[in-house]
């Protein structure tokens, strides 16, 4: 598998890498990260051949759109993909401070939720100052649904519908502003109801379908190849349970999953199979998925993980995961590679 490979959405003919850079971590995710190394990081992506990128207004409260902006100013711009948020409208607040909502390094904006038409269309011309550019090429809606939203989650729903956000996401796509529109969120019952209310060219979901858990296979993702919505793979990790840090949902995995990633563990050791490549692998078989992006806190990081997705993982071992029932036994996975 070749993170280089460009894969086509269905509806917008846009192209992306198999794998692209999600760029929290140039929000400063947890942990700051300087200028210098967000622009080596983006420079080390370039390089392998990733063009592919996925940023937000709430990743660093404003600080990843600046940096992406600028560490991609250099490049040609119909070179690459991109794709930013909308949502959420940071409004100045002197009283931000580092580690709010766990960013290192926050700039002093405070996101505010905001669905309705003026607020995505706010939005959208809040990031387009911000990256310096003239066009988006991918806008999602960021962080909707009950899991987002406790009970305040019918409110935020009611502006999307019918408070006109999906209206103005419609008119951006018709005017040719944007290419393409959907969710990016970490919940696939919302991507199931949005998919009612208007068309969506693509989905981002995070952790919902990966090998620990495909809950979302039949529920959404067979219904997003009928309705030829792409989608892109996020949180392949599972927040880092199944790259050995044992989180999981951003917090501490529960017994259950522990026990399971445990299972997953021997398997791939009995076929001498890192854990984090078939992680990274396995999502990449649905023919609904088009790109799996991923984060990194170094070049390193990105290379290794890079060099995981291209890692030949042989037929025996995802049959040994279906016949082990480790897997869901309907769920497709990567074939021929070694």
């Amino acid at each position: 598998m070749n993170a280089r490979t460009l894969r086509t959405l269905p509806r917008s003919g846009l192209k992306l890498t198999a794998l692209g850079l999600g760029c929290s971590q140039l929000g400063g995710l947890y942990r700051p990260m300087s200028w210098a190394d967000s622009e080596a990081l983006v420079d080390a992506a370039w390089s392998a051949g990733l063009r592919y990128f996925d940023t937000a207004p709430y990743y660093g409260y404003t600080l990843s759109e600046r940096r992406v902006g600028q560490a991609l100013s250099i490049r040609a711009r119909d070179a690459f993909t991109l794709s930013t948020k909308v949502g959420r409208l940071m409004q100045p607040d002197a009283g931000v401070r580092p580690g709010d909502e766990g960013w290192a390094e926050p700039l002093p904006f405070r996101p505010v939720f905001d669905y309705t038409y003026d607020g995505i269309m706010r939005s959208y011309e809040d990031s387009l100052q911000r990256l310096g550019m003239s066009r988006i090429d991918i806008l999602y809606v960021h962080d909707i649904g009950a899991m987002t939203h406790g009970p305040r989650h019918p409110h935020f729903w009611a502006q999307l519908t019918e408070g006109g956000g999906l209206r103005a996401l419609a008119q951006l796509r018709e005017s040719g502003a944007v290419s393409a529109i959907g969710l990016g969120v970490n919940e696939w019952e919302v991507v199931v109801d949005a998919m009612k209310e208007a068309p969506l060219d693509i989905v981002m979901l995070a952790g919902r379908y990966t090998l620990l858990e495909q809950t979302a296979l039949e529920p959404l993702l067979d219904a997003c190849l009928r309705a030829q919505t792409a989608v892109v793979a996020g949180g392949v990790f599972n927040s880092g349970v199944l790259a050995g840090n044992g989180k999981f949902n951003y917090q501490d995995a529960p017994a259950e999953v522990v026990k399971k990633v445990q299972r997953l563990t021997e398997l791939c050791g009995r076929f001498d199979v890192p854990l984090p490549a078939a992680a990274l692998q396995f999502p990449l078989a649905h023919p609904a998925v088009v790109s799996c992006v991923i984060g990194a806190r170094s070049v390193a990081q990105l290379q290794q993980n890079i060099a995981w997705l291209e890692r030949p993982i042989p037929d025996r071992y995802w049959q040994a995961l279906s016949d082990e029932g480790l897997i869901a036994a309907n769920a497709p996975v990567p074939r021929g590679q070694a």
